[in-house]
């Protein structure tokens, strides 16, 4: 253990001054994997209490034509103590990609390396919100936000993604590595927003991986990343977990996995194994995983925790699937797999100890195992789950083989949409519904956790700066997931807070800034923020509690 309270060196800053497209989307998959040859085989899915109460659940919310299960009343479903939030992360809205001491992420470098890869942009400037914190913070004030997630950009606090620890002759701990300017930016940020009134969620992991450990050991694919991660993590709880009380280890874990180790689609942008490349999703969900519990190891061992007054959990993707045929036991199997392949792969280690029984009765050893220990870590290493949810898709039993390949094929479900559904500017699905569906499938399955909404928003159809602030098509969005979402509410789910996404339009990954989630308007070429409809609904939505839904 290292104990870094009795360096001078660490508390001087502290003296000084006191933040896509994912599987959201169901024919993402690239053109290149098309065709991939899959030997289809009959499955025997395991059947046990837990998967019938699971199926159970999907039932309830799935017809053959779907159809909305959410109601107009959502008078005091919201607590008084509910937190109503937004989010963003650090590559996307932050931009001073090489001031103040910051080091290269992997989103720096792939945005480069092709035209082809972000939509011609990168992370230079993005939002510029290295430079106009203060702007933003007072935009938050005025939506009346009660808390903002952000993450921090690891490569801005430890530019090489490491540190060292030396004690020296007077028996201090110093620590080397840390880019002392980048522990003043999120000082002031943090003070601001507690100045505020805000209460700030912070996410220490928002896929921009320093680009050093990449070249060094090829990230998330070696083990040496974990204790990295955890290293990375005990600075930021010491630096500012003093006023920091809510913490989030990993965003969408799937994501990462997926999109950057199977489809290539996000940074690093490597295709998986089973489709002809060299990345290892599965193994890079299993160092995440690991990343994840040692950093709450360290929260919880070094005193962090501050006796459970401070919380800490991790935030994973989940879509809701449907059964096209709820009468249908294959069907009900088949949505039920397809929820466990996304959302249940990164969160059953973390609740029940190991991952899915249909994961590991499909892929083998293809899937790594856990070791005693390190089940033990992982078992319990969350105080809350935070569930990022956008979109759903209704899923069938596979009859014949599938037309995509790797991690896709390997599900064995066929994915299509509802007619009646309505599609964001991204393609995806629009089911209020599923809100519903998939906090109830979490209830269900995981002895109804502590759950946030640490992600939900929309890219809307937007022809022109009018069309964008007069975003009534967002206002729409929003408000009937927030309805689906106060429906399980009543059902006895454990919602403690919603963070919508976005906060500010910004870079959106591999569509650079062509999709705009924000509720605030960003002019790209002046940087001028603006209102649009939707963040005065927001307000008035926080104001009421929720009660205005009514109307």
């Amino acid at each position: 253990m290292v104990v870094l309270e009795s360096t001078s060196l660490l508390r001087a800053d502290n003296q000084q001054s006191h933040r896509r497209e994912d599987n959201r989307c169901i024919g993402c998959f690239p053109n290149i994997l098309l065709g991939v040859v899959v030997i289809f085989v009959v499955l025997t899915i395991f059947k046990g209490e837990e998967d019938n109460l699971i199926h159970s659940t999907l039932s309830s919310s799935s017809s053959s034509s779907i159809t909305t299960t959410t109601s107009n009343n959502t008078t005091s479903v919201f607590p008084p103590d509910f937190i109503w939030g937004a989010a963003t992360s650090s590559f996307q809205i932050e931009g001073g990609a090489s001031d103040g001491g910051r080091g290269l992420s992997i989103w720096d470098v792939y945005c480069k390396k092709s035209i082809e890869n972000c939509h011609g942009d990168t992370g230079d400037v993005t939002d510029d919100h290295y430079h106009r914190w203060k702007e933003d913070v007072k935009l938050m004030k005025t939506i009346g936000l009660k808390a903002y997630r952000f993450s921090i950009s690891w490569s801005r606090i430890l530019p090489d993604g490491k540190v060292e620890y030396k004690t020296g002759d007077d028996g201090n701990t110093n620590i080397i590595g840390v880019n002392y300017q980048g522990v003043h930016f999120y000082n002031k940020l943090i003070d601001k927003l507690l100045e505020a009134n805000i209460v700030p969620f912070v996410t220490l992991y928002h896929w921009d991986l320093p680009q050093s450990l990449q070249e060094k050991y090829g990230g998330w694919m070696d083990r040496e990343v974990i204790d990295d991660f955890a290293n990375y993590a005990r600075v930021c709880f010491h630096f500012f977990g003093d006023r920091v009380k809510n913490w989030i280890t990993i965003n969408e874990a799937w994501t990462i996995a997926i999109h950057g180790y199977e489809e290539g689609s996000k940074a690093p942008g490597l295709l998986g194994k089973d489709v002809g490349g060299t990345g290892d999703p599965y193994l890079v969900g299993h160092h995440l995983l690991l990343a994840h519990a040692a950093a709450v190891e360290v929260f919880r061992r070094e005193g962090y925790a501050n006796d459970g007054a401070n919380t800490i959990g991790i935030s994973n993707s989940g879509d809701f699937r449907f059964p096209l045929n709820p009468a249908s036991a294959d069907d009900q199997e088949a949505a039920s797999r397809a929820i466990e392949f996304q959302l249940g792969w990164l969160t059953d280690p973390i609740w029940l100890g190991d991952y899915p029984k249909s994961m590991r009765k499909i892929l083998g050893d293809r899937l790594p195992t856990f070791s005693a220990h390190e089940k033990k870590l992982l078992t319990g290493s969350a105080d809350f789950l935070g569930l990022n949810h956008y979109s759903s898709a209704v899923a069938a039993q596979l009859l014949k083989p599938s037309k995509w390949g790797g991690y896709w094929a390997a599900q064995f479900v066929d994915l299509s949409d509802d007619p009646s559904w309505k599609k964001t500017a991204m393609g995806w699905n629009i089911a209020p519904e599923g809100a519903t569906g998939i906090l109830n499938w979490i209830s269900h399955k995981y002895n109804n956790p502590d759950v946030y909404i640490t992600e939900n928003g929309v890219a809307c159809h937007d022809k022109d700066f009018e069309h964008a602030i007069h975003d009534n098509e967002r206002i729409e969005y929003l408000g009937g997931y927030i309805k689906g979402f106060g429906e399980a509410m009543k059902q006895g789910v454990k919602l403690k807070g919603y963070f919508a996404w976005s906060l500010l339009d910004n870079f959106e990954w591999q569509y650079g800034m062509s999709k705009r989630f924000g509720i605030v308007y960003l002019d790209y070429n002046t940087l001028k923020r603006t209102l649009k409809d939707s963040a005065i609904w927001y307000r008035n939505v926080i104001d009421s509690n929720g009660t205005n839904l009514n109307q």
